[in-house]
Protein backbone atom coordinates (compact mmCIF):
# COMPACT_ATOMS: atom_id res chain seq x y z
CA UNK A 1 0.00 0.00 0.00
CA UNK A 2 1.40 3.49 -1.32
CA UNK A 3 0.63 6.77 0.21
CA UNK A 4 0.72 10.22 -1.09
CA UNK A 5 -0.38 13.65 -0.49
CA UNK A 6 -2.36 15.86 -3.32
CA UNK A 7 -2.78 19.70 -3.69
CA UNK A 8 -6.57 18.85 -4.09
CA UNK A 9 -8.85 16.42 -4.86
CA UNK A 10 -8.68 16.75 -8.31
CA UNK A 11 -4.97 16.29 -8.56
CA UNK A 12 -5.55 13.02 -6.67
CA UNK A 13 -8.23 11.39 -9.14
CA UNK A 14 -5.50 12.60 -12.32
CA UNK A 15 -2.97 10.60 -10.52
CA UNK A 16 -5.31 7.91 -9.22
CA UNK A 17 -7.07 7.61 -12.54
CA UNK A 18 -3.20 7.62 -14.40
CA UNK A 19 -1.87 4.98 -12.06
CA UNK A 20 -4.93 2.73 -12.31
CA UNK A 21 -4.71 3.05 -16.58
CA UNK A 22 -1.00 2.03 -16.12
CA UNK A 23 -2.03 -0.88 -13.92
CA UNK A 24 0.16 0.35 -11.31
CA UNK A 25 -2.35 -0.03 -8.93
CA UNK A 26 -5.55 -2.17 -8.51
CA UNK A 27 -7.49 0.12 -6.72
CA UNK A 28 -7.37 3.84 -4.56
CA UNK A 29 -8.97 5.59 -2.29
CA UNK A 30 -9.44 9.42 -2.08
CA UNK A 31 -9.15 11.24 1.38
CA UNK A 32 -10.23 14.95 -0.15
CA UNK A 33 -9.63 16.87 2.48
CA UNK A 34 -6.75 16.68 5.24
CA UNK A 35 -5.09 20.21 6.81
CA UNK A 36 -1.35 19.66 6.75
CA UNK A 37 1.64 21.21 8.86
CA UNK A 38 4.89 21.57 8.10
CA UNK A 39 8.18 22.87 7.76
CA UNK A 40 8.20 24.87 4.74
CA UNK A 41 10.58 26.18 2.93
CA UNK A 42 13.40 23.50 3.58
CA UNK A 43 15.48 24.24 7.34
CA UNK A 44 14.19 28.03 7.06
CA UNK A 45 12.52 27.31 10.69
CA UNK A 46 9.09 28.38 9.24
CA UNK A 47 5.91 26.06 9.93
CA UNK A 48 3.27 26.34 6.88
CA UNK A 49 0.26 24.55 6.60
CA UNK A 50 -2.16 23.81 3.77
CA UNK A 51 -5.22 21.76 2.79
CA UNK A 52 -4.57 18.55 0.79
CA UNK A 53 -6.24 15.76 -0.37
CA UNK A 54 -4.16 12.00 0.48
CA UNK A 55 -4.37 9.42 -1.94
CA UNK A 56 -4.04 5.68 -0.88
CA UNK A 57 -2.65 2.97 -3.88
CA UNK A 58 -3.21 -0.44 -3.26
CA UNK A 59 -0.50 -2.38 -4.99
CA UNK A 60 1.80 -4.68 -5.07
CA UNK A 61 5.41 -4.29 -3.43
CA UNK A 62 7.02 -5.20 -7.29
CA UNK A 63 5.12 -2.64 -8.07
CA UNK A 64 6.47 -0.01 -6.58
CA UNK A 65 9.82 1.37 -8.64
CA UNK A 66 7.68 1.97 -11.58
CA UNK A 67 4.61 3.45 -9.63
CA UNK A 68 7.00 6.07 -8.09
CA UNK A 69 8.04 7.28 -11.35
CA UNK A 70 5.05 7.71 -12.53
CA UNK A 71 3.81 9.54 -9.96
CA UNK A 72 6.96 11.49 -9.92
CA UNK A 73 5.26 12.50 -13.61
CA UNK A 74 2.69 13.97 -12.83
CA UNK A 75 2.31 15.11 -9.40
CA UNK A 76 2.33 19.29 -9.18
CA UNK A 77 4.86 18.86 -5.85
CA UNK A 78 8.50 19.50 -6.24
CA UNK A 79 8.81 16.59 -3.79
CA UNK A 80 6.01 14.55 -3.20
CA UNK A 81 5.36 12.08 -0.47
CA UNK A 82 5.66 8.62 -1.91
CA UNK A 83 5.88 6.12 1.00
CA UNK A 84 4.89 2.70 0.92
CA UNK A 85 3.66 0.97 3.83
CA UNK A 86 3.79 -2.75 4.69
CA UNK A 87 0.64 -4.95 4.41
CA UNK A 88 0.75 -7.53 7.22
CA UNK A 89 -1.97 -9.47 7.09
CA UNK A 90 -4.83 -9.24 3.82
CA UNK A 91 -7.77 -11.19 3.01
CA UNK A 92 -6.38 -13.59 0.59
CA UNK A 93 -8.67 -13.26 -2.23
CA UNK A 94 -8.34 -9.24 -2.03
CA UNK A 95 -4.45 -9.92 -2.65
CA UNK A 96 -5.51 -11.88 -5.39
CA UNK A 97 -7.26 -9.51 -7.02
CA UNK A 98 -4.59 -6.69 -6.63
CA UNK A 99 -2.13 -8.67 -7.99
CA UNK A 100 -4.29 -9.97 -11.04
CA UNK A 101 -5.60 -6.52 -11.60
CA UNK A 102 -2.11 -5.07 -11.65
CA UNK A 103 -0.73 -7.69 -13.85
CA UNK A 104 -3.44 -7.89 -16.24
CA UNK A 105 -2.95 -6.25 -19.76
CA UNK A 106 -5.72 -5.36 -22.69
CA UNK A 107 -5.85 -3.35 -25.38
CA UNK A 108 -8.85 -1.42 -25.92
CA UNK A 109 -10.45 1.88 -24.10
CA UNK A 110 -10.87 1.63 -20.57
CA UNK A 111 -14.46 1.52 -19.65
CA UNK A 112 -15.42 3.74 -16.41
CA UNK A 113 -18.66 3.16 -14.28
CA UNK A 114 -19.54 4.81 -10.75
CA UNK A 115 -20.38 1.83 -8.74
CA UNK A 116 -21.39 1.37 -5.10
Amino acid sequence: MVYTTCEDENEAKKIGKYLLKKRLAGCINIYPQMHSMFWWPPKKNKLDQTDEAVLVIKTMDYQFTALERAILEVHSYESPEIIALPVLFSNEKYLEWIKGETSFVEEGKVETSKSK
